[in-house]
């Protein structure tokens, strides 16, 4: 039995999770999201709480596969749940001479040192904000999108070490290389 899997998940008020034919779906305040979840796992919604337990009747080809779809099922409609009632943000900071972040609309425009600018459409449940001009904050309700969307802006400019510019998250630390002059 995974460690994660068994924790049972707490509905809060105002949200409704519905199981059909191996799917979740997550109803709150900012939205809705809907899971499939493998036969070997069984769901139950009872008393305001979501349990997920093993299937013994299900077999797999692997038995420790059940373990690990056990605690990622249990993760993922934890984060549903999560996401609909608070949603998830991802901050990135820029770092460099002429580097700036902006709104034009829902596009979000990114001006990094290349000879254009770089442009990014909100799509998806996913919004930016700019509260600064070097500063960049990524929202949704689905972790998954939320993270894949910083990521891709992220890798329009990368965090060198030498110098520490580009772009990078709030809680990265950059491990900082000394020049060619540091060798004596």
């Amino acid at each position: 039995m995974s460690r994660i899997g068994k924790l049972p998940i707490s509905i809060p008020a105002g949200v409704t999770v519905t199981l059909k034919d191996n799917v979740v779906t997550v109803k709150g305040p900012k939205g809705e999201m809907s899971q499939y979840v493998n036969p070997a796992i069984n769901v139950a919604i009872e008393d305001g709480h979501v349990t997920l337990t093993e299937n013994d009747k299900e077999m797999l080809d692997n038995p420790k596969q059940k373990h690990a779809f056990h605690g990622l099922y249990r993760s993922l409609v934890h984060n549903m749940v999560v996401g609909v009632t608070e949603g998830f943000s991802k901050g990135l900071t820029m770092e460099g001479v002429g580097y700036r972040a902006q709104l034009e609309g829902t596009t979000l425009v990114l001006t990094v040192g290349y000879s254009h600018p770089v442009k990014f459409e909100a799509k998806d449940g996913v919004s930016f904000e700019t509260p600064a001009a070097n500063r960049i904050i990524v929202k949704g309700i689905d972790k998954q999108k939320v993270g894949a969307i910083a990521a891709d802006i992220r890798d329009v400019r990368r965090p060198e070490p030498y110098l520490g510019k580009g772009i990078r998250y709030d809680n990265e630390h950059i491990r900082r290389k000394e020049g060619k002059s540091g060798k004596k």
